[in-house]
């Protein structure tokens, strides 16, 4: 197929001149050991040491439960695979932001809108503070009440917010440190598992692989919510890819990067779910209200050592948190710098201390009315399947792009071959999944929430969508005409080093 040079972008995709050179060497702060952690703390947070129960649960064996394992990270390595192609075709701070802008341009600025209602509105860093909150709590041997557990989220969050704006490297490093802990974490709980195997157990050992698949559901739901289930425990895979401009050598670094965070985080992940069921029975592990991890190594080493493991799991959930604040803070710059949000100019600053501390302002005060405006229950797991939901729609989107673009490229675009193009399709092809599951009836004790509608979440997550479509209509449409104005796109060099797409009011 012929190039289409009919509707231009704002940039040239092929020019190192316009994606690498033009940003400022002494922006470039992250090498490749950071990159790989800023990717692996997204990725590791604690749906490892908690979901497997409901996985095991919906899936009725222990052997259809590794093969979800087995499958979420065949989709997971497929996802990485598609933002490698992103990032190195548009290596700049931003994410999904850019691809989507280079995909849609026609309304003018309208996927920008829409990025920016979901970049803008969500509280991801919610929800490991509200974990670290309660595991910190355990490790106390203080049972937490509602209001406690909020205030240590509040003063975990508002760390988190304060280092990343004021110290860039220190914040780096203890995202590392605590990459390398939860590594350390999880390769404990391979070798309890190896204990477990040796019969070092309190109690009778169990026998879950003889018939591994006995009693699999067949529940096309209950697959379909299993698998659900575990392909957000490897969402992050697209971190790094929020702050390209900030990366030494971004086209070779999320290459490498990428591939080894994933090909780590299956091999523990997947080592982790034997070790679980190495020392507890399937009645225990789907019976058990307690973590699965918590209750492997209760029955290995019994309770104080436990107790030891919610330290542990505090601590790799408030390096998810650090690591998502860390990419929405970013994300809410760039959107101010290109002048897409009110008061812009706020949220732009690089200043007082040379970070994005007014980005990161945004992302924790959208976060503070998760912790501490909505009540526990049903609200609060209403926000955090929000939050997932519109990302599913992004990724599929991004996806089936690279299909797109395949066929019919642009002027600029460079086709990735064939390989990266069919990862491209599966991927969209299980966000598409991801997308109509939450509008299936689920099974049984399957049901997301108590006293709401299963698919509510998936409804207030197009909601956002329609939201960031009403202030393209103001900010694109209306004000320009009542202004007499017209909103123009220029690529240009900020003065911190970065290009990036500016947004300029030219009168008519």
């Amino acid at each position: 197929m012929g190039k289409d040079k009919r509707v231009p972008y704002y940039g040239s995709l092929g020019s190192d001149k316009d994606t690498e050179s033009l940003h400022s060497d002494d922006r470039r702060q992250i090498g490749l050991v950071s990159a790989v952690f800023i990717i692996l703390n997204r990725m590791i947070g604690t749906g490892v040491f908690a979901t497997p129960s409901t996985i095991l649960s919906l899936s009725g064996s222990v052997g259809m439960s590794l093969v979800m394992w087995v499958v979420g990270s065949i989709i997971a390595a497929a996802g990485m695979w598609v933002y490698i192609v992103w990032g190195t075709a548009i290596p700049r701070n931003g994410g999904e932001k850019n691809y989507l802008e280079y995909l849609f341009r026609k309304p003018k600025f309208l996927a920008t809108c829409a990025y920016a209602a979901n970049g803008v509105l969500l509280g991801w860093a919610s929800g490991n503070s509200i974990v670290f909150g309660e595991y910190i709590l355990r490790a106390l041997n203080h049972s937490p009440d509602q209001w406690t557990r909020r205030i240590v989220a509040f003063m975990a969050i508002t760390f988190c917010f304060l280092l990343h704006g004021t110290r860039v490297r220190w914040g780096l490093y203890l995202q590392n440190v605590l990459g390398m802990l939860k590594i350390g974490i999880l390769l404990v709980v391979v070798v309890t598992g190896f204990f477990a195997f040796g019969g070092h157990l309190k109690v009778d050992k169990p026998d879950n692989f003889t018939n591994a698949f006995e009693g699999t559901t067949a529940s096309a739901s209950s697959f379909c919510l299993s698998l659900y289930n575990v392909i957000w425990s490897f969402v992050g895979y697209h971190n790094a890819n929020f702050a390209l401009s900030e990366v030494k050598n971004p086209k070779r670094t999320i290459r490498i990067a990428g591939p080894l965070a994933i090909g780590l985080v299956t091999v523990l992940y997947i080592l982790a779910n034997i070790a679980y069921f190495a020392a507890a029975s399937k009645e225990e592990i789907t019976g058990s209200g307690t973590l699965v991890a918590s209750l492997l190594f209760h029955n290995v080493y019994g309770d104080k050592a436990a107790r030891f493991l919610d330290i542990f799991v505090a601590l790799s959930a408030l390096g998810n948190v650090l690591s998502v604040i860390f990419a929405q803070g970013r994300v809410n710059q760039e959107l101010g710098r290109e002048g897409v949000l009110p008061f812009s100019r706020l949220w732009a600053s690089n200043k007082p201390l040379d970070a994005p501390l007014a980005g990161l302002a945004l992302h924790w005060a959208v976060c503070l009315i998760t912790i501490l405006a909505l009540p526990p229950g049903d609200a609060y797991n209403f926000v955090i399947n929000t939050i997932s939901y519109p990302l599913a729609v992004i990724n599929a989107t991004i996806a089936f792009g690279i299909v797109y673009l395949h066929f019919r490229p642009y002027a600029d675009w460079k086709t990735p071959g064939w390989p990266a193009v069919v990862a491209a399709a599966f991927f969209g092809a299980a966000n598409v999944f991801l997308l109509v599951v939450p509008f299936t009836p689920p099974p049984p004790g399957g049901e997301p929430y108590a006293t709401m509608p299963y698919y509510t979440h998936a409804v207030a997550g197009w909601a956002i969508f329609g939201i960031g479509f009403i202030y393209w209509l103001v900010w694109a449409q209306v004000l320009p005409r009542v202004g007499g104005y017209t909103l123009v796109r220029q690529n240009e060099v900020g003065g911190d080093g970065l290009a990036r797409n500016v947004f300029r009011q030219v009168k008519n």
